[in-house]
């Protein structure tokens, strides 16, 4: 198994067709991880970035992650947590953000500094899923680990982090989560709060949320019927 995620395209500038259709991929999969189940609502945001670029789109604040569409993103500079506007200013020598639509002056979601500081950990990283999935949650709450019991669990969680609790929206939250990823893990538990799923496509990020979930259920489900302790970690496969 191997991701079938784009292969990293230049860095472009702000008015670029291509960057700009992050916003729509981000958009569909949060229309997806509602349909799955993994979020009610508005729990959660998410944001990409082109390969080393130093500007992202963010979810909105306060927006339904099933009903996102390109004004929902706000637009900001990873180096400094600038929102850029129409006409803003970018690095020297790629002009300045073009006209564009947003939703009366959109603030970012409150969890920004949680992608911001990821994304300036982990220069790889060019695409972070925020979600608030309850089996993740309830486990967490009840001190247990998820198991990673079968071959995808392996393949695309690989291990799972844990963050101590910080009240969401922090920079102690933030830097806590980027600190976390520097040892290359790509999906974590925030403590009594949610998850933060890692990856270098929005499609690669969907996937290890989708297969962290369903971890989390298997993982749970075994705790109900009285034979979790038997169980045992799937290994990653051979390589990766």
């Amino acid at each position: 198994m191997t991701s079938t995620g784009p292969a990293s395209p230049p860095r472009l500038d702000a008015g670029s067709d291509d960057e700009r259709d992050l916003r729509d991929e981000l958009a569909e999969g949060g229309a997806a991880v509602v349909r799955a189940g993994l979020v009610v609502g508005s729990g959660g945001n998410l944001s990409a970035r082109l390969s080393g670029a130093d500007t992202c789109w963010v979810t909105g604040a306060g927006t339904w992650l099933d009903r996102l569409s390109r004004p929902s993103f706000v637009r900001m500079r990873i180096s400094d947590g600038a929102v850029l506007r129409s006409g803003d200013a970018l690095p020297a020598g790629i002009g300045t953000v073009p006209a564009m639509r947003h939703s009366a002056d959109l603030p970012p979601s409150s969890e920004f500094a949680l992608h911001l500081a990821t994304y300036r950990a982990r220069p790889d990283v060019t695409a972070i899923i925020h979600l608030h999935p309850q089996t993740a949650l309830l486990l967490d709450a009840l001190g247990e680990r998820i198991r990673l019991l079968t071959t995808d669990h392996a393949f695309y969680v690989r291990r799972v982090g844990v963050v101590p609790f910080h009240a969401p929206g922090t920079s102690e939250l933030a830097e806590a989560a980027a600190l976390a990823a520097t040892d290359g893990t790509n999906c974590f538990v925030l403590s009594r709060h949610g998850c933060s799923v890692l990856a270098d496509s929005v499609e690669l990020a969907l996937k290890r949320a989708y297969n962290l979930e369903e971890a989390a259920q298997l993982t749970y489900r075994a705790l109900a019927l009285g034979r979790l302790a038997g169980l045992t970690d799937q290994p990653p496969p051979a390589g990766a």
